[in-house]
């Protein structure tokens, strides 16, 4: 007799024969990474920025805050879809841009799309910066910083004292930074979410880990949002990345604001620390293979001799720039 057949019902959303097509022929490359004007270290590819549209179910009309924006790739993703996008960071600099033509706003430019909403902003200070008392929001979808490309950031400083700003200078000042632990950060992005999310809003986050990570116990948590779905991708050996979608069920109480926030990790520190020092980590794993020195040492004098030429390329147009310069005082 024949063995039966297995039968599998689903939405077909792309292949190969389509052209891994979203919605028309190809869009998924029109909107890739590479064809955009300006673009960071942190940018979000566009494939999971629109996976992680679809966990946050984010539709025409939707109002979507990304706290972390960088170079705003999750938001444009958004925009796509037809959302008013609304972005925070706490570095002026990414948000300004390189120049004129490279941008954020010169990304939503390059697509047609409205100019998304950007204010320079320390979600740790969220609710002395924006009225928290209301929920706003439809859904908030983020990358949160955690040390692997960018380190997190808040407002402070070292210094005991601080000096104040001149009146004079307030115009293109860039505030002091000190650094942003990665158990606060996700303690306050739940906190936000759940004070500012319409009841049953979204939010979809991305946190890396190592194989030792338990979503049980490991995955941050609010007693005013419900766990939607947890996304695993296998990223190398050891490391991976998990895109969390929570559904707000509960109305936020700010009587119980610190208790929030006490409660976000099951384990307390040794949670946290799952999330933190990545980096250091992946190195420490890294060491223990076998030819690392050799491969370590070969690495660095490829970055010397990279160091060196661009030195060497430098003074050298410096000194045409010079002998130009030179020529042209001759003739005159």
């Amino acid at each position: 007799a024949r063995p039966s057949l297995g039968c599998y019902f689903g939405r077909v959303l792309g292949n190969n024969r389509m052209g891994r097509n979203w919605r028309g022929s190809n869009r998924i490359e029109q909107f890739s990474l590479k064809k955009r004007k300006y673009l960071g270290p942190t940018s979000m590819d566009s494939e999971l920025s629109l996976i992680m549209t679809n966990l946050a179910l984010i539709d025409k009309g939707s109002f979507v805050f990304d706290p972390f924006t960088g170079t705003g790739s999750i938001l444009l993703t958004a925009a796509l879809r037809g959302a008013y996008v609304f972005g925070t960071d706490i570095d002026l600099r990414v948000l300004r841009g390189r120049s004129e033509d490279e941008n954020i706003l010169a990304n939503f430019k390059q697509f047609n799309l409205p100019p998304p909403e950007l204010v320079r902003c320390d979600n740790s200070l969220y609710h002395r910066h924006f009225r928290s008392h209301l929920p706003l929001f439809d859904a908030i979808l983020t990358d949160p910083p955690y040390g692997i490309r960018a380190g997190a950031r808040k407002s402070g400083s070292k210094r005991d004292e601080v000096r104040p700003v001149l009146d004079e200078h307030r115009h293109d000042h860039v505030a002091q930074t000190k650094p942003y632990a990665v158990s606060d950060v996700m303690a306050d992005l739940l906190n936000v979410a759940a004070m500012t999310l319409k009841m049953g809003g979204r939010l979809t986050y991305i946190i890396p880990s190592m194989k030792d990570f338990n979503e049980d116990e490991d995955l941050p948590r609010h007693e005013c949002l419900k766990l939607v779905s947890v996304c695993y991708q296998p990223l190398q050996t050891e490391l991976g990345r998990r895109v969390v979608t929570l559904e707000k069920t509960n109305e936020y109480d700010e009587q119980k604001q610190a208790q929030y926030l006490e409660s976000t990790w099951l384990n307390g520190a040794q949670s946290a620390e799952k999330c933190a020092n990545i980096r250091e980590r992946l190195l420490e794993v890294a060491k223990k293979k076998p030819g690392y020195e050799e491969k370590a040492a070969i690495r660095k004098q490829k970055r010397k001799l990279n160091k060196e030429t661009k030195k060497r390329a430098k003074r050298e147009q410096a000194a045409q720039a010079q002998e130009m310069l030179e020529d042209k005082s001759h003739h005159v």
